[in-house]
């Protein structure tokens, strides 16, 4: 038996697995052995419940693929040969932004098939990718639709080497028996029955320029489906976003482990994302709490006590003796600073 397979959480539902084993019956391909390989029974293909971990699924579609010659398995009114989706990567490698680099797949994608298209749109803090399926088959469009979804989401964070983190999914199908599993499949809300299927994400991330070279591609495209079915590890935002829900949200001040929860990931991960990026919750936190108490002092007359409690201290004494050991002033004696320093500058 392979390790691989045995090992991890089995988190994909197996009904993706069933769709690309009758996709294999309908061009009459041999499947039995493939299933062997992943060591997927034949008798749990019909378990709604059951479920496949990521390198089973990564391993399935790459020999379905294989077998098929075609990248959409089966989905459109004609096969993608195999390296269509590279074509994809590599005709947005040159692009200034993430954005532009989308709306080419996008924009090329449509030349590859008519059963399905994807549009990007914006307004001044998110961005949605609409997907429309107007040709799919009834019963291949939840695979359908997660698969692209996820191949967009995975390629946007290889190209600009940054997970990207979904607000939110809209699918235009009913809730699945597995519903529960898209809690994995993306990390987010999501709404079934929706008029369309749509991913949304912080427009901030479509301004990072992508970082890949023509090599980085090559290499990526030998293994691409890891993109597709597992979440990118690295956040090149998260310490922005991290600053920013401190700043919308004071009473998570103290609690790690509830910022993680806001961001949909563990503490663990939070603390080993942040220590990445050379930096870590305290300082993060203890640069925010400067940032609001210096803020506060020199542009507001409310009280130390108020001051505090608003930085996440228990009382004002903790407060001021931080304060002090961060500025080498009291919070009085920086707020008489600051208005001295505001009245030589009008005189």
């Amino acid at each position: 038996m392979t390790s691989g397979y045995t090992n991890g959480k089995r988190a994909t539902p197996m009904p993706f697995a069933l769709r690309m084993i009758e996709a294999l019956k309908r061009h009459s391909c041999n499947w039995q052995d493939i299933l062997q390989t992943v060591q997927i029974p034949p008798a749990s293909l019909t378990d709604g419940q059951a479920k496949i971990t990521a390198a089973q699924m990564e391993t399935l579609s790459a020999l379905t693929m294989q077998r098929l010659n075609d990248e959409a398995l089966g989905w459109f009114e004609r096969p993608l040969p195999w390296g269509s989706y590279g074509m994809l990567a590599r005709a947005s490698l040159s692009a200034p932004s993430l954005e532009v680099a989308l709306k080419r797949w996008c924009r090329h994608h449509g030349l590859l098939t008519q059963a399905v298209s994807l549009k990007l749109s914006m307004d001044t803090q998110h961005a949605t990718l609409t997907l429309l399926t107007p040709a799919v088959a009834p019963e291949d469009l939840e695979f359908c639709s997660v698969t692209l979804l996820r191949n967009v989401l995975g390629f946007a964070s290889w190209i600009v080497d940054s997970r990207i983190p979904v607000q939110q999914v809209s699918l235009a199908y009913p809730a699945p028996m597995h519903a529960e599993a898209y809690g994995d499949l993306f990390a987010c809300p999501t709404a079934f029955g929706a008029a369309h299927t749509s991913l949304r994400i912080e427009r901030a991330y479509l301004r990072l320029a992508p970082c890949r070279t023509e090599d980085a591609a090559r290499a990526m495209l030998q293994r691409a489906l890891p993109l597709t079915v597992r979440h990118y590890p690295q956040d090149r935002l998260l310490v922005q976003r991290v600053r920013q829900l401190l700043r919308d949200t004071p009473g998570l001040w103290r609690h790690a482990d509830a910022v993680a929860d806001a961001l949909s990931m563990s503490t663990r991960s939070l603390h080993r994302q942040l220590a990445n990026q050379g930096t870590h919750w305290q300082e993060i936190k203890t640069q925010e709490r400067q940032r609001l108490a210096k803020s506060w002092l020199s542009q507001t007359d409310r009280p130390i006590q108020q001051i505090a409690s608003a930085c996440g201290f228990e009382d004002a004494k903790s407060f001021s003796r931080a304060f002090k050991s961060w500025t080498q002033l009291s919070p009085d004696q920086f707020r008489r600073w600051e208005r001295d320093q505001r009245l030589q500058l009008e005189v």
